[in-house]
């Protein structure tokens, strides 16, 4: 089996710190090639200023293809426009088209802006006709948390992809089985989009928990008895989490899948080793 493809998604520093925490993950992670790299947006949209600076800064200090999120949440169309036409500007060409959470956190109804985009296919479409942006979209495996049904939320996914959708980021999981069945699920309902698999290399077990709850993504329970008892054992937490990631990779290589997104939570050193041993070398 050829290496994969990979990409990388990464979050706007809060700090100083976390921005030169940031900048030696993007430095580690650099020479593997990665197709892109997204930068998110903060759940309600409130991190734009830093998601912009982070754009701006890899498109100046590297080579990598930076892939701003960019939400329809609490901003009036005026506004989204005008942060699409800076990005073009810059020279970004991809951009993750996205709903985003509500003000009040992701289990908080979602209330459209009165002079907004009113959800992520209306972005999609309004980015499109301002410049023509390649735009990723989210998908669901086990079904966005705030979907009436899976079939509604597959219903979401297609207008989002006929709109101008090309493709699709999925939310994190740890059962291959489930993206399968996803994925057949696309393609049995003729929707037209590249599926990429959203990995994340477990860090701390009980973030995660907490990370799965908010998201919707269940956690079988193999995966937790593997870190049953490491709370105070990081070191054999990271080879723990290293081999489970690669052994997912590995179980979707098998299946023809061919692209990888991982989720870093702004850390180097497992996706790294995830990818060393895919065989993603620079």
């Amino acid at each position: 089996m050829s290496a994969p493809r990979v990409s990388f998604e990464f979050f706007p520093p809060k700090t100083p710190e976390a921005e030169a925490s940031l900048w030696k993950t993007v430095e580690r992670l650099a020479p593997l090639n990665p197709e892109f790299v997204s930068v998110t947006y903060g759940a309600d949209g409130s991190t734009r200023e830093r998601t912009h600076q982070v754009i701006e800064s890899i498109l100046k200090k590297t080579t990598i293809k930076p892939v701003p999120h960019l939400t329809c949440v609490g901003a009036p169309r005026d506004e989204i426009d005008t942060i699409a036409d800076d990005y073009w500007s810059m020279g970004v060409r991809q951009i993750v088209a996205l709903r985003g959470d509500p003000e009040g956190g992701a289990e908080a109804d979602y209330v459209p802006h009165p002079d907004g985009y009113a959800y992520a296919s209306d972005l999609v479409e309004g980015l499109l006709e301002r410049h023509p942006f390649e735009l990723f979209v989210a998908a669901y495996p086990e079904t966005h948390p705030q979907a009436v049904s899976a079939d509604a939320d597959l219903d979401n996914l297609k207008r989002k992809v006929e709109a101008g959708g090309r493709r699709a980021i999925t939310q994190f999981f740890f059962d291959n089985e489930i993206f399968l069945r996803f994925r057949d699920r696309v393609a049995a309902a003729q929707i037209d989009v590249e599926l990429i698999p959203g990995i994340l290399p477990v860090t701390n077990f009980n973030t995660l928990v907490r990370f799965a709850g908010a998201c919707g993504a269940s956690i079988p329970q193999s995966l937790s008895t593997l870190f049953e008892g490491l709370d105070e054992d990081p070191t054999t937490r990271q080879l723990i989490a290293a081999h489970a990631a690669v052994s997912q990779a590995e179980g979707l290589g098998r299946e023809g899948v061919e692209d990888f997104h991982f989720y870093t939570l702004n850390r180097a050193d497992l996706s790294f080793a995830v990818c060393h041993a895919l065989g993603v070398r620079g």
